[in-house]
């Protein structure tokens, strides 16, 4: 099993494709880009594998086109809640829904637990963050940096597809590297 995150899929909300958007999604409709979505996503995500949706998984479309495309992933899906979830609260997440969560994660290959903060929104901080709990937030589409102990977890920022816990340390990490030089990014690694 492999623990997937991911936020702001937009399913069904043309909008998304709009120039009116800071950052407007690369496709021709609303279909394309939601064929993507879902291709990108079962390409990674296995039937047996963990995915927290860090919020906004479909917005401006009706609740019958939103299971369609919920259906259609793999995975066991939990929804920490977002700004747009009049479908996303109607669907059956198997890990429930929750406006934040604390979570460890531990997959196969990974040496220790990592210890992290699930929310749709940025923090400025979080409980534990002075212990190295890692934040992990959706909402900016990519707007927002990442920093040492934070990044958007978003399609906006990971290529349109859901992202593991070690390729997040592994963005943490260089983000380390530029921010406090090479000791923090090392400290940062071994933790890993």
């Amino acid at each position: 099993m492999t623990t997937y995150l991911v936020s702001d899929t937009h399913v069904g909300h043309a909008g998304m494709l709009s120039d009116r958007m800071a950052r407007p999604r690369p496709f021709a409709s609303i279909e394309e880009h939601d064929e993507h979505l879902v291709s990108m996503w079962n390409n990674c995500v296995r039937p047996g594998d963990r995915v927290f949706h860090l919020g906004d998984f479909a917005y401006g479309c009706s609740l019958q086109y939103a299971r369609s495309v919920f259906d259609r992933l793999a995975g066991h899906k939990t929804l920490i809640r977002g700004n747009h979830e009049v479908r996303g609260e109607r669907l059956p997440w198997e890990g429930g829904i929750h406006d934040v969560m604390r979570l460890f994660v531990q997959d196969r290959g990974m040496p220790a637990p990592v210890d992290l903060w699930l929310s749709h929104y940025a923090h400025v901080t979080w409980p534990d963050a002075h212990r190295g709990r890692i934040h992990l937030f959706g909402h900016s589409h990519g707007s927002i940096p990442p920093t040492s102990r934070s990044c958007d977890v978003g399609v906006d920022a990971w290529a349109f597809r859901p992202v593991t816990v070690p390729e997040i340390q592994e963005l943490l990490a260089d983000v380390a590297r530029r921010e406090a030089g090479p000791a923090a990014a090392a400290a940062l690694a071994e933790a890993a």
